[in-house]
C-alpha cells in the first residue's frame, strides 16, 4: 500500500471570464459551429484576445463545403461575439465587450500532408488504410476516490467556488461582481486522505463602486462557507480574499488571453500528470483531446470498480498512425490486482484507436462549449454530454481482471 505521510496540495480554478478561458470558449464555440454544419469537419483553432481585439487563427477544413471558405458559411466574427456575451462581457464599462471587439479572422486549411495521415485511407508512405492519430504526444488519465466525482479534492472544491460565483453573478443577485475570477484552495492529508482546508484564495473582478470588506464578506460567507465541505472548514483556515485589495480592471483588458493555457485546470489540478497538449479547439481527431478523455474514461472506470483507490493510465500515440505505441497503468500500490493485470484487462474492454475513441465516446457532436469551464473532468451532472465520465465499464473490467 502506498505510504502514509501528511502534506499539503493546492489547485486552481479560473473562472469564465479569466482572459485564457475566453479564448478557450472561443475556441470550442468555433469547434462547435463546425461540428454542426459537417461532423467530419477537421479543427485546430487558436484564439488570442487583449484590450479590444480577438484574433483567431488555426486551420480548419470543412468537408461539406468543399473549395469554399468557412466565412460562405460561418460568421466566425458572430461566433466570436456571441461566446463573450455568454461569458458577461457586456457592461458599458468594458473594455473587452461582445459587440464592440475587432475581430480578426486567420483560419486558413488544413495542411493536406496532415489530412492523409488522419484519413481513413490509403496514401503513399502510410504504413495501413485505417484512421490514424492526429498528431504525436502522450496523454494521461486519472481517477482517484477521494471525491464522489473520483477526481482529487483540491481541483473539484477550487471548481466548485468558481462555479458558485459564476452562477450568482449570472444571476444578478450581486451587480457588483463581473467576469474574471480565479479560486484556489491548499487541502490539508493526513494517510493521503483529505482532513482539512488549509486556506482559500478568491480573487473576482468586480465594479468600482464596492468595498472591499463587502466583497471579503460575500465571498467567505456566500461562496466560500456554503460550498466547501464544512467538516474541513476549521479554526485555523486563512481566507485570502482579492489579496491585492482591488480588481476592477480584468479579462482580456487586463491580461492577454491565449487558447491552451490552462491545461492543468482543465485535468487534475496538478495531481495527474499532464502530457502538454492542450484541448480546446481541437476536434476529436486530435488525441490531445480525445485520448485525454478516453484515458480518464479509462482511470475512472478502474477505481469506480474498486480495482484500485488511485489510479493513472498513459497512452502514447504517433502522427497518422492508428494504434497507441504505448500504454501504462499506474495504481500508485493500491491496487487490488496487479498493474500489469489491471494493463491487460485494459486492453481488452477498451479500443485505444483514434476511430474507436471517436465512436464509444460519441465525440463529432458540438458539445465542447460545455467542457470549456471548470475543467473537462469530473463532471457527473450531464453524462450524455461528458460520456467519458461514465462507469459503465466497471462489470466488463472486473471480469477481464
Amino acid at each position: 500500500m502506498t505510504k502514509a505521510r501528511s502534506f499539503m496540495f493546492t489547485s486552481e480554478s479560473v473562472g469564465e471570464g479569466h482572459p485564457d478561458k475566453v479564448c478557450d470558449r472561443i475556441s470550442d464555440a468555433v469547434l462547435d459551429a463546425c461540428l454542426r454544419l459537417d461532423r467530419r469537419s477537421r479543427v485546430a483553432c487558436e484564439s488570442y484576445a487583449k484590450c479590444n481585439i480577438v484574433i483567431v487563427g488555426g486551420e480548419i477544413t470543412i468537408p461539406k463545403l468543399g473549395p469554399r471558405p468557412i466565412d460562405s458559411a460561418i460568421n466566425i466574427a458572430a461566433v466570436v461575439r456571441e461566446a463573450i456575451r455568454d461569458i458577461g462581457y457586456t457592461h458599458s464599462d468594458d473594455v473587452f465587450h461582445a459587440d464592440k471587439v475587432f475581430v480578426n479572422n486567420l483560419l486558413t486549411t488544413q495542411s493536406p500532408d496532415i489530412a492523409q495521415g488522419v484519413d481513413a485511407r490509403k496514401a503513399q508512405g502510410k504504413k495501413t488504410a485505417e484512421q490514424g492519430a492526429g498528431d504525436q504526444g502522450l496523454m494521461f488519465g486519472y481517477a482517484c476516490d477521494e471525491t464522489p466525482e473520483l477526481m482529487p479534492a483540491p481541483i473539484m472544491f477550487a471548481h466548485r467556488l468558481g462555479r458558485e460565483l459564476t452562477r450568482i453573478r449570472k444571476s444578478g443577485r450581486v451587480p457588483w461582481l463581473r467576469p474574471d475570477a480565479k479560486s484556489q484552495v491548499s487541502v490539508v492529508y493526513e494517510n493521503n486522505r483529505p482532513v482539512a482546508v488549509a486556506n482559500v484564495v478568491i480573487s473576482t473582478q468586480h465594479a468600482a463602486d464596492v468595498g472591499h470588506a463587502a466583497i471579503e464578506r460575500f465571498c467567505i460567507e456566500e461562496v466560500i462557507r456554503k460550498v466547501l465541505p464544512k467538516k474541513l472548514l476549521t479554526s485555523r483556515t486563512q481566507y485570502l480574499v482579492n489579496p491585492t485589495g482591488r480588481f476592477v480592471v480584468g479579462g482580456p483588458a487586463g491580461d492577454t488571453g491565449l487558447t491552451g493555457r490552462k491545461i492543468i485546470v482543465d485535468s487534475y489540478g496538478g495531481m495527474g500528470r499532464h502530457g502538454g497538449g492542450a484541448f480546446s479547439g481541437k476536434d476529436p481527431s486530435k488525441v490531445d483531446r480525445s485520448a485525454a478523455y478516453m484515458l480518464r474514461y479509462i482511470a475512472k472506470n478502474i477505481v469506480a470498480a474498486r480495482l484500485a483507490r488511485r489510479c493513472e493510465v498513459q497512452a502514447a500515440y504517433a502522427i497518422g498512425h492508428p494504434e497507441p505505441v504505448s500504454v501504462f497503468v499506474d495504481t500508485f500500490g493500491t491496487g487490488l490486482a496487479s498493474d500489469q493485470k489491471i494493463e491487460r484487462a485494459v486492453r481488452r474492454v477498451f479500443g485505444l484507436k483514434p476511430a474507436q475513441i471517436i465512436a464509444q465516446l460519441d465525440l463529432l457532436r458540438p458539445i465542447y462549449q460545455a467542457t470549456t469551464n471548470y475543467g473537462h473532468f469530473g463532471r457527473t451532472r450531464h453524462l450524455d454530454t461528458f460520456t467519458w465520465e461514465r462507469t459503465d465499464k466497471v462489470d466488463a473490467l472486473l471480469a477481464a481482471v
